[in-house]
């Protein structure tokens, strides 16, 4: 291994960046192997293109029979892009997408072949629902299920291969991905955002949820994460020693991209381009090794299907470059994670920014609506939220080097404050004319210029206004984006709803002006909604301690945090917005608790084969080396020679006990993994294997990084951190 180990440096330090052609303007790629409008004109009929337009823009249901026109239209095209196959491509509850590739190719009844893609193979296929996770909705004998064309989100070709985004439903109906929830979801928001829009502008006709996610990530070597186990099967590295530098001296974070790494983002945003992805920022992120991009923002659904479509095609682009992308939240102890911060705000069908103030005070005060009841809705559903981010890697990342902590709290700046704490000063009842003209005039009226230059930043908040758009920072880097926002807007949908009730009403039993009825509302959300506003540091032991009095929680571990997802109020959110029904709901949860427990009984026996088989025998190498030179001193030197070897015994001593110590931490973790795999209860198992197999790993880990320390470096079989993190 230790061979393998330099023959790994080596070979990184050899390669040469692989040149990219950017001779052509991005503006004139974008798009070009997706499915889009221009395409569509140039290869639809007229009534094909109206149907497709009709079905994004409204949701109408699109005839069988134009479906073998379009199916037609869109063959033609992707063959002229170079396609052979097509495939449904989905996005099941394995958290990556999925894909079934079937050839245009069919033999006739007379033996001639043909190219065929008929309007049936393009609105329905029929995968596997059994061997996909689906939380106990199908038995392995029940394997039917179905994916159905999502016409919203274009199809495109990748590679040689028609992708055609789909949902993902079992044979009884039960949603079996993240897309169906998310749609509907967005259904929801929209019906719910639009009927409260429509008391300051009654011609507003929809409302749209945007997204622009941030995507962290690291580039390490291939050969050098081959050389690594635990890289390779968890995406993480279960032990190693941090080196002398790491991010202390703040010099990566924006500083100037390695050559090698702007080939590879070249070649990415190219590809992104062909696919309309709209991709726009590059950089270096706080810790070595480490990068960031990030898109322009789109709508929800668009935008969580170039994020799952981005994840994949870094993999592949990365291949070309040598690189090994880690998408993992905490791949390397003691420095920054990587996250996906998302972006989220809502958009009317004229292009308006709900979230962003205007120049009157109508609009800042629709713009107050919407700010305060998002704010309202993340306040009663804290808990909910936080589970949206729990998992098994993303507990690593949440608390610890600049990512914000598992407590969700809204950061809103302190001039926002002031204005909120003036709208809590309105009168209970119908304003006077002099408070109204107060009101709209020193407080309302003076929000643009607020946002304009004093609203700050807070790195420690899971849940940030930034200046026109609220920034969910706590989504990890491996996370499907459709789940929190599925419950952003979830949320949002049922807390909009209850607002619009409760304003309706006291305009017509308290004859209200609708301004007076939309202020004293606001003001009690405001009231009510008080505590989960936080300024400060997120970090503190002070916070925590704040956080309880006011009654938020504080969920540190995936297991607790998920049972807020079969809670009777979540299922309540969900069926009466007919996102998800009791079983898709509780199916999830089972999914993703036993998604936990695997995820660490992989880790546990990969730190357990990693300390026992690479960790242990190259200490004892490295040890008997000390026996000979000790025995070789007392040949030459007698009785003298433990003056001389004073170091050399300290050392054989030292390792003796590191090992005596992994050893028995391994049989622990083993007699704690056994007592969690014999329960057969998911949750009951999960717990066991956070509390009880979990906490094994941190101290096997501190004796095989001590002795990565003690032993000779040309044996150490073990890429270093310092390999890892700085070899170029």
């Amino acid at each position: 291994m230790a061979i393998l180990r330099f023959n790994a440096i080596k070979e990184s330090l050899n390669r040469k960046p692989v040149p990219v052609d950017e001779s052509i303007r991005r503006s004139e790629l974008f798009g070009k192997n997706v499915f889009n409008k221009e395409a569509m004109r140039q290869y639809l009929t007229s009534d094909s293109f109206d149907s497709i337009m009709d079905a994004i823009e409204n949701g109408s249901k699109i005839d069988r029979d134009l479906a073998d026109h379009i199916s037609t239209g869109m063959k033609e095209w992707a063959i002229s892009k170079g396609a052979t196959h097509y495939t449904h491509w989905f996005q099941p509850l394995t958290g990556s997408t999925a894909e079934k590739h079937d050839a245009f190719f069919e033999t006739t009844s007379d033996g001639r072949s043909i190219e065929k893609f008929g309007g049936g193979q393009l609105v329905q296929q029929e995968p596997d629902a059994s061997s996909l996770p689906n939380g106990g909705i199908r038995n392995t004998f029940e394997a039917r299920g179905y994916t159905a064309w999502d016409p919203t989100s274009p199809a495109f070709v990748w590679g040689t291969t028609l992708c055609i985004p789909t949902i993902f439903v079992a044979y009884t109906g039960e949603a079996l991905d993240y897309k169906t929830p998310l749609l509907k979801s967005i259904s929801a928001l929209d019906k719910a955002a639009t009927d409260v829009v429509k008391y300051f502008d009654k011609k507003e006709s929809k409302v749209i949820a945007t997204l622009g996610w941030e995507q962290e990530y690291f580039l390490v070597d291939t050969a050098l994460a081959a050389s690594r186990p635990d890289l390779m099967m968890s995406g993480r590295t279960l032990l190693g020693h941090a080196p002398a530098k790491g991010q202390q001296l703040d010099d990566h974070y924006f500083g100037s991209i390695p050559k090698r790494v702007l080939d590879f983002m070249r070649e990415l945003e190219k590809e992104c381009m062909l696919l309309g992805i709209p991709v726009k920022t590059r950089h270096n992120e706080v810790a070595p090794n480490q990068f960031e991009l990030a898109p322009i923002f789109e709508e929800a659904n668009l935008a969580v299907d170039h994020n799952s479509l981005i994840m994949d095609v870094m993999d592949k682009v990365a291949e070309r470059h040598y690189f090994k992308v880690l998408f993992h939240e905490k791949p390397f102890k003691d420095v920054n994670g990587s996250g996906k911060h998302n972006n989220w705000s809502l958009a009317t069908s004229s292009g308006s920014n709900l979230l962003s103030p205007g120049k009157t005070p109508m609009r800042n005060l629709r713009f107050l609506t919407f700010f305060v009841n998002t704010i309202k809705a993340v306040y009663e559903n804290e808990e909910l939220l936080r589970a949206t981010i729990a998992s098994a890697s993303n507990d690593h990342r949440l608390g610890a080097n600049e990512a914000p902590p598992a407590i969700i709290s809204v950061f809103i700046g302190s001039q926002l404050t002031k204005v909120l704490d003036e709208l809590e000063k309105v009168t209970d009842g119908k304003l006077s004319p002099q408070e109204k003209t107060d009101l709209k005039l020193n407080v309302v009226g003076k929000i643009p210029e607020i946002l304009l230059d004093n609203t700050d930043r807070n790195r420690t908040s899971p849940f940030a206004f930034t200046g026109n758009k609220f920034e969910l920072r706590a989504v990890g880097s491996t996370a499907n984006c459709a789940d929190p926002m599925t419950v952003l807007n979830a949320i949002v949908a049922k807390q909009l709803k209850e607002f619009k009730v409760e304003v309706d009403a006291l305009v017509k039993d308290k004859k209200m002006k609708k301004d007076d009825a939309i202020f004293n509302v606001l003001r009690e959300y405001i009231k009510a909604s008080k505590s989960v506003r936080f300024e400060g540091d997120g970090y503190g032991e002070a916070w925590e301690k704040e956080a309880k009095r006011r009654g938020l929680s504080n969920y540190r571990t995936t297991p607790e945090a998920l049972q807020a997802k079969i809670s009777k109020k979540a299922i309540d959110l969900f069926t009466e917005l007919n996102i998800m029904n009791e079983v898709e709901v509780k199916a999830r949860f089972d999914i993703e608790i036993e998604d936990y427990s695997k995820h660490i009984q992989i880790e546990g026996r990969l730190l357990g084969d990693i300390a026992r088989n690479h960790v242990i025998p190259t200490a004892i190498k490295y040890q008997n080396v000390l026996i000979k030179n000790v025995k070789g001193l007392k040949d030459i030197y007698g009785d003298q020679f433990k003056s001389m070897a004073t170091e050399q015994l300290a050392i054989i001593e030292r390792i003796s006990t590191h090992i005596e110590k992994i050893n028995a931490g391994i049989n622990n973790m083993i007699e704690a993994r056994k007592k969690a795999n014999h329960t057969d209860d998911v949750t009951k198992r999960a717990h066991l294997y956070c509390d009880e197999v979990k906490p094994y790993f941190e101290d096997i880990r501190y004796h095989c990084d001590k002795l990565e320390l003690l032993v000779d470096d040309e044996i150490w079989p073990l890429t270093k951190y310092r390999e890892l993190l700085f070899t170029k």
